[in-house]
């Protein structure tokens, strides 16, 4: 276990530190609902809650105040309480990536202060901890086992993070601060959002219902009805399937999700909704990116990516209908 300031809990409050934190304190959860000034602590969590849900970052007070300190651990813990008491799922969803994100912008921060080099092996600690990769700074770069590399860089498609692109001595692969965070944020998110997944339900406390109730609500506006047609490939089932879970669905899921509805015929409008429920969702962008592959917002309309692509990218899921086709867009057409 990575020994920890309240400090660093403040940064990475989804550690078992922060929980010995609140022990330590001696409150129950009674006491937020009831204390004046602990309740203002649920509203900083309700906050927190509703920023992840907007697809903000929670900015955090890290002043060394003992009260702010105090408040900024305890907000994270009471607002895993709420959603636990919500059982809204895509809100959980939300919130984990919204906290692996800020938890990225620490780790970055402190792996870059040559002059705290506390924080920077604390950093190194927790990764080596969460992830079992072993990271060591060498001069200016950070380094990496190549299988170490391999196994958490296989969820990346893009050129720069094949190994052939990328700078490698003595069996180790170089990289940047933040190219270091940016290997795990997959499973940062996926860590944090099992971490609340697993923990136990309390029973409903009273002075949190009016909370609960709120975030209940706030969900319904994620919720997504779909119309399951029998002509959309397996691949395309399971991307749709991913959002309706609410789970985080990768670029290239996206992107062929999309490039193959619009060679469909379908509009930006219909496509549109079926992402709202992404954890990361973002109204603009995402009316900006499907504009830009259906040539809405340029010259060049994206096709589909070809079934060996899509193969590649381990988003296909054959079954014997598709053997003979050679693109996503030619499944269900009646063989001659």
């Amino acid at each position: 276990m990575v020994n920890l300031g309240s400090d660093e809990i403040i940064k990475y409050p989804f550690l078992d530190e922060a929980g010995k934190y609140l022990s330590d304190k001696g409150f129950s959860l009674e006491d937020f609902a009831t204390n004046a000034d602990l309740k203002k602590i649920v509203e900083s969590a309700f906050e927190r809650i509703t920023t992840a849900i907007d697809g903000r970052i929670y900015k955090s007070d890290l002043t060394t105040n003992n009260s702010s300190t105090t408040n900024e651990i305890f907000s994270f813990l009471i607002a895993v309480i709420l959603l636990k008491l919500s059982g809204m799922n895509t809100l959980t969803r939300r919130f984990s990536l919204a906290e692996a994100r800020r938890a990225e912008k620490f780790l970055e921060t402190d792996l870059k202060n040559q002059q705290n080099t506390r924080n920077a092996k604390i950093s190194l600690e927790i990764l080596q901890e969460l992830f079992s990769v072993t990271i060591q700074k060498e001069d200016e770069y950070f380094t990496i086992p190549i299988a170490d590399y391999l196994k958490h860089s296989v969820n990346f498609h893009e050129r720069e993070w094949k190994l052939i692109n990328r700078k490698i001595l003595h069996g180790k692969v170089q990289l940047t601060s933040h190219e270091t965070v940016r290997l795990v944020r997959k499973e940062l998110d996926r860590y944090i959002f099992l971490k609340i997944n697993s923990s136990s339900s309390p029973q409903m406390i009273q002075g949190f219902e009016s909370y609960v109730t709120k975030l209940k609500t706030l969900a319904k506006k994620f919720e997504v009805k779909t119309v399951e047609s029998t002509e959309y490939p397996p691949c395309i089932k399971h991307a749709i399937e991913v959002l309706e879970k609410g789970e985080n669905l990768s670029h290239s899921g996206r992107f062929l999700l999309a490039t193959f509805l619009l060679n469909k015929g379908q509009t930006v409008e219909q496509i549109a909704p079926l992402f709202k429920n992404a954890p990361d969702y973002n109204e603009k962008v995402t009316r900006y990116q499907l504009n830009q592959l259906s040539g809405t917002s340029g010259t060049t309309q994206y096709k589909c990516p070809s079934c060996e692509k899509v193969k590649s990218q381990n988003l296909c899921f054959p079954i014997p209908d598709c053997d003979p086709i050679i693109n996503p867009i030619q499944f269900g057409r009646k063989r001659i």
